[in-house]
């Protein structure tokens, strides 16, 4: 059997009950960073054997990891931080595993983008999770004028050296719209700046942000898309 486990986006102990039993029951255990990874596995007195596995593996990897599978073994896929897959390598391996009639098993536990939703205190009944935004200006631009007309909030991740640059091209495309920035979440130094694009860029761009970096931008209409909502509900309750 594969099974996805999702690790801490921060502080340790948001790992769950399950994803530790899941990481003792495997053979094997395929990451992003065995170092990272096996600081994880000795903070929880693990001891199992890891496999690296990440965007850049070759296709030997993914095989190896299906003839294992396929013999029998239990494997854990896991990634640096939070649910694999998302913005994360795994999708193939998934793939794969499924097409050959392997078992998966996907354990629910930290992700960055949903907590950072929460956070922000931006409407969360309908959301675009959209992973990085492109690195160069041109292209990020496009992007966000793709998105531009979207009703759902929308949420990003960010590296903290583009995030000044990123909430200004959100500022020209967008408007003023409101938004948050969360960073390290979980973590020590853990924040959600709230306020409107204009504020956060003129935050950001004074200092420098540091550690993993979410942005949650309001979407386009949202009061049509709770209008639509509570027409919904009431068509409901007339039946």
């Amino acid at each position: 059997m594969l099974t996805i486990v999702p690790t801490p986006i921060g502080n340790m102990r948001d790992i769950t009950l399950r994803a530790l039993d899941a990481l003792k029951d495997a053979d094997c255990i395929a990451c992003e960073d065995t170092r990272h990874s096996g600081r994880l596995l000795q903070h929880f007195e693990i001891k199992k054997p890891l496999l690296s596995f990440h965007e850049h593996s070759t296709e030997n990897k993914r095989v190896e990891i299906l003839d294992r599978l396929g013999r029998g073994e239990n494997v854990a896929l896991i990634s640096d931080a939070g649910m694999p897959l998302i913005s994360d390598p795994g999708f193939d391996l998934v793939r794969a595993a499924l097409e050959r009639g392997i078992k998966v098993e996907v354990l629910p536990g930290a992700q960055a983008a949903v907590t950072a939703l929460v956070a922000s205190g931006l409407a969360p009944d309908a959301f675009a999770f959209l992973g990085f935004l492109p690195q160069k200006a041109q292209k990020r631009k496009k992007e966000i004028e793709r998105v531009s007309g979207y009703e759902e909030t929308l949420i990003f991740y960010e590296s903290p050296y583009r995030l000044a640059k990123s909430l200004a091209d959100l500022f020209e495309v967008l408007g003023n719209r409101e938004a948050a920035v969360a960073r390290e979440l979980t973590k020590k130094f853990e924040e959600v700046a709230r306020g409107t694009l204009a504020q956060l860029l003129e935050k950001f761009s004074k200092r420098e942000a540091k550690g993993e970096i979410v942005i949650v931008v309001a979407g386009a209409g949202r009061k049509k898309l709770y209008s639509a909502k509570q027409e919904d509900e009431e068509d409901q309750s007339e039946l």
